[in-house]
């Protein structure tokens, strides 16, 4: 790395975009991601898909309890 970066022709927010949207990650643990892994694979959808099916389905439950 340098000591210095010169940065006077930089444009402040030139990248910015209000639209973006940050897709957080989630940090499953190792026994559960083997167990969906392994029933996606049998099931061949990929498991994002599958993951992502069931917390709507829990959140229609949740939703349906309130």
């Amino acid at each position: 790395m340098r000591d210095e970066y010169d940065f006077s022709k930089g444009k402040r927010g030139q990248f910015f975009n209000k639209e973006a949207k940050l897709n957080m990650p989630v940090y499953l643990e190792d026994e559960v991601l083997d167990y969906f892994a392994s029933k996606a694979k049998l099931k061949g959808v990929d498991l994002n898909v599958m993951i992502n099916d069931m917390l709507k389905k829990d959140i229609a439950l949740i939703e349906g309890v309130n």
